[in-house]
């Protein structure tokens, strides 16, 4: 999704500017909060615990993004829709009053076109991942965020692509609806035995993207 709009509102207006450190939370699920959150630098998670406490992540955001468009543009507080951590060690965001916001959405054609969007984009993800994790198996989501991963945060190596960023078993089971880390681990151990992908001080290689898409029903 193109970020000229939003690019251009934040470098128009002095926003307030916070830094939140890694494994800290912007906000969490539930609770009240009064601002929108755009994403400056850093890279931060999105996610939603259950009933029974279980964490199911959503997505990666690694570039200028709104992080937190909240429901009921008319109320100064509104509840989280998730929970925002930072995963990179640093994440730095622009912190704008909700209502204000909403005012300027509202008088801007050009960043009103670009919230449509982020709805949405957010809206065809939710659609594309559940067929994902529902037609895949679990080997398939596996694979399925991998190829999010490489999206995200693929790198060119020799003989592959490095994704430039550790993710634990734990994570991608908790984005895969996987039940256990040990279960993902197994997966990547046959990925890695079929030469799809090596392991390198805790970094995923992707060796034969081919193979990755071969268990992915798109």
């Amino acid at each position: 999704m193109k970020s000229e709009a939003l690019s251009d509102y934040v470098e128009q207006h002095a926003f307030s500017i916070i830094t939140k450190e890694k494994k800290k939370y912007l906000t969490y699920e539930g609770i009240q909060d009064s601002f929108v959150y755009i994403l400056k630098e850093g890279i931060v998670k999105t996610s939603l615990i259950s009933k029974d406490g279980r964490e199911f992540n959503l997505e990666y955001i690694n570039r200028l993004d709104i992080v937190s468009l909240l429901r009921d543009e008319y109320s100064q507080f509104t509840n989280a829709p998730f929970n925002i951590r930072v995963e990179s060690e640093v994440a730095v965001l622009y912190k704008i009053d909700r209502v204000q916001f909403w005012k300027d959405v509202n008088s801007k054609p050009e960043l009103q076109a670009h919230v449509k969007d982020y709805y949405r984009m957010r809206l065809l993800k939710a659609i594309k991942r559940m067929q994902q994790m529902l037609m895949n198996g679990k080997i398939g989501a596996v694979c399925t965020h991998l190829y999010t991963l490489y999206e995200l945060f693929g790198v060119p190596v020799e003989n592959g692509h490095k994704i430039d960023f550790i993710v634990t078993n734990e994570e991608i089971a908790r984005f895969c609806g996987v039940t256990s880390a040990s279960s993902v681990n197994r997966m990547l151990q046959q990925l890695k035995a079929a030469g799809a992908i090596d392991i390198e001080e805790r970094y995923i290689v992707i060796r034969n993207l081919a193979l990755i898409q071969e268990n992915i029903i798109l």
